[in-house]
């Protein structure tokens, strides 16, 4: 048996004469109009359990999507589960307004109209959705450091929606940052690098939460620092902050997503081995030993060209979502390395280290050590 196609005019009749009009699109479609009189039910839930939804088998149903096509899906397997009178809407709610039939608004509250508006275009995504919206949500990630890297990274964490940043930075805002550190104003010089970070993410997405620690991380905090975190991003600029982050991040089994710049080179990778012991390396399987303090100059040393942090703090943000979402596939085992002045990149793969001393299968957690006196090769 055929689907009976509606234009929307006959749809709007037959609806009036007692059929039921179901838009069987997502809750964010149907946050920006519904056919009037329609009532809303994704087509998933919708044939997961249509007894639970529908009347009698014989009842007169119209469904109705964006342009048809769910709407006709649904119908021919309503079809199948024993449904004998149903109609699709031709051309959709696309095709309802466009011929200036009445739409109205679902009743929504302020907080879910602005979470329909505000990440639609994540909605739309099957990676995503609203399942993945709301996990994104309640996640709670630690972003170290609040400059060139975090800068960046942290703006689009804010803007994805991210329910929790915790961020830590011990420095203040210069003018010297600014040509880089894009979270930073001329208005911030002076302040706490957190505290000027949370204003501007707090305007841009005022839904979020964002904490500011300014505190200098140390092997007495970081534990604290690590609670109820589900992901950590590396924006440090030192290998002894880097050592440490890698061995908590083990000991507490959370993925650091890290990442270094210099000059016009950068590179970033996702470091996992807290939970993939023996599997996912650490920082620890790539660089056993930190170089010589003159081969890893810093930005103040070496200078950085403004816009490298941005390419690197953004990759960085893009491994979290993916972590969070469970979507993809993160850079666990691989380095990327990018030459901007050539904008050429590479991809090393890192094996795990079965000798690693931190991260090998079976090897319990040696400890927090003097990072800076490793760093300086004193131990």
């Amino acid at each position: 048996m055929s689907i009976r196609e509606l234009t929307p005019q006959q749809a709007r009749a037959c609806h009036a004469n007692g059929a039921l009009l179901i838009d069987v699109r997502e809750a964010h479609e149907r946050a920006g109009g519904m056919a009037e009189g329609a009532v809303g039910i994704a087509k998933a839930d919708l044939l997961a359990a249509p007894a639970q939804h529908l009347p009698a088998l014989d009842r007169d149903i119209l469904l109705i999507c964006q342009s048809g096509k769910r709407s006709a899906d649904a119908a021919q397997a309503l079809l199948g589960a024993g449904y004998t009178n149903l109609s699709s809407v031709s051309g959709g709610t696309v095709a309802w307004r466009a011929q200036g039939l009445p739409l109205v608004q679902p009743l929504l509250d302020a907080g879910e109209r602005d979470f329909y508006d505000r990440y639609s275009r994540h909605l739309l995504l099957p990676q995503v959705g609203e399942a993945g919206q709301r996990r994104l949500q309640q996640s709670t990630v630690l972003v170290l450091g609040a400059g060139g890297l975090g800068s960046p990274a942290a703006f689009y964490l804010a803007a994805a929606g991210v329910g929790r940043l915790r961020i830590v930075d011990d420095d203040v805002v210069e003018r010297s940052n600014l040509q880089r550190q894009i979270v930073h104003t001329e208005t911030s010089l002076g302040t706490a690098k957190v505290d000027s970070a949370r204003q501007r993410l707090l305007a841009l997405n005022p839904h979020i939460k964002v904490e500011a620690v300014a505190e200098r991380v140390t092997s007495a905090n970081i534990d604290v620092l690590l609670q109820d975190v589900d992901v950590v991003l590396d924006g440090s600029d030192n290998f002894p902050l880097r050592y440490l982050l890698n061995d908590a991040c083990i000991k507490h089994a959370r993925p650091l997503v890290y990442a270094a710049i210099e000059r016009f080179d950068g590179q970033v990778s996702v470091f996992d081995a807290g939970r993939q012991r023996g599997v996912a390396p650490c920082y620890r399987c790539l660089f056993p030993e930190p170089p010589p303090p003159e081969f890893a100059p810093n930005c103040s040393e070496a200078g950085v060209l403004g816009v490298l942090p941005g390419l690197a703090g953004i990759m960085q943000a893009t491994e979290v979502l993916k972590l969070l979402l469970d979507i993809g596939e993160p850079l666990v085992g691989r380095l990327l390395r990018f030459d901007a002045l050539q904008m050429r990149f590479r991809e090393t793969r890192i094996p795990a280290d079965p000798a690693c001393p931190v991260c090998a299968p079976g090897t319990p957690f040696p400890g927090y050590i003097d990072y800076a006196a490793f760093c300086a090769h004193t131990v």
